[in-house]
């Protein structure tokens, strides 16, 4: 059915196709006319496309948030996030399909040696940050950091990237590349430490191929639920890197990374881990300021 030919239904049936569409079509059918409009822009339509859970969300807000209409709602927190739970994540809506986005702050990932080790870590403020704190490392010779989410917090039936919001300091150095995953765990304390181990063990073995060649071996893998280990680089590669994923400029003048995806089925209750590891024991790296790990939909 044509856009021309919906906009001669009833406002009653026109809401009823709408809010079987998305809020594209939505946007589209609401600028072929007047009436076309107030079906399109009318809370019925809205509501369904915002999360079933979101009034429990905003709940959680730490400031007041103001909408006149569900529409103009979406689109608030499409475009600015609100901080929850006294400020240690943000929550947002993906823009085209209203799914749910959440970025945790630094202060509650799990950054070895920040927040009590001040000659590597320093847990600041930052003027573009959205949160009270970033953490700016000093120098370290062992990277690694550590961001969680509960799954049933997340969309369901998505696909979700893990990305590393950060930028970098006037002089960053050893940032070149990184080992980077995303696993599923029950606790979501990272397991174990036979666990934890193991994995550090995987990628000191992958870490110890890449000093000495490539073998042309296939990805390491660590354990059922787990995605192959990716490359990332968080400064530009030198002439000797000849894969991995390199950091990307954000429209809110960060820099992000991906650190892997993963498929939420049906938001079950669990947790999903996502680990950045640059451990190779040799080369002092310095310069990174994260703001946080963000859970956002691909699909």
């Amino acid at each position: 059915m044509s856009m021309d030919l919906l906009s001669t239904l009833p406002a009653e049936c026109l809401s009823e196709i709408l809010q079987r569409t998305s809020p594209a079509d939505a946007m589209r059918f609401a600028t072929i006319s007047k009436g076309s409009k107030s079906a399109a822009d009318s809370d019925a339509v809205w509501v369904r496309f915002l999360p079933e859970d979101l009034p429990e969300i905003i709940s959680r807000s730490v400031s007041p948030v103001v909408y006149a209409n569900n529409k103009e709602l979406y689109f608030i927190l499409c475009n600015s996030p609100i901080l929850l739970d006294a400020g240690k994540l943000s929550f947002s809506l993906e823009k085209r399909n209203g799914k749910k986005c959440y970025m945790v702050g630094a202060r509650e990932l799990e950054i070895i040696w920040c927040g009590n080790t001040p000659m590597y870590w320093d847990l600041t403020s930052h003027p573009d940050s959205r949160f009270s704190e970033v953490a700016l490392l000093k120098i370290v010779h062992w990277l690694e950091i550590r961001g969680t989410m509960n799954t049933w917090m997340l969309s369901s039936n998505t696909v979700y990237g893990c990305y590393l919001v950060f930028k970098l300091d006037r002089n960053p150095y050893g940032l070149q590349s990184a080992n980077a995953f995303v696993r599923f765990t029950n606790d979501g304390v990272g397991g174990d430490s036979d666990q934890r181990e193991a994995i550090l063990d995987h990628f000191g073995r992958e870490n110890a191929r890449e000093r000495h060649s490539r073998t042309g071996e296939g990805p390491v893998r660590i354990g059922d639920g787990l995605t192959e280990i990716a490359k990332v680089h968080l400064q530009r590669p030198d002439g000797s890197e000849q894969s991995g994923r390199v950091a990307v400029g954000r429209g809110d003048g960060w820099m992000e990374v991906e650190l892997g995806s993963f498929y939420n089925d049906r938001g079950d209750d669990g947790v999903v881990e996502t680990w950045l590891l640059g451990n190779d024991g040799y080369q002092e790296k310095s310069g990174l300021i994260v703001q946080g790990i963000e859970f956002r939909p691909n699909s």
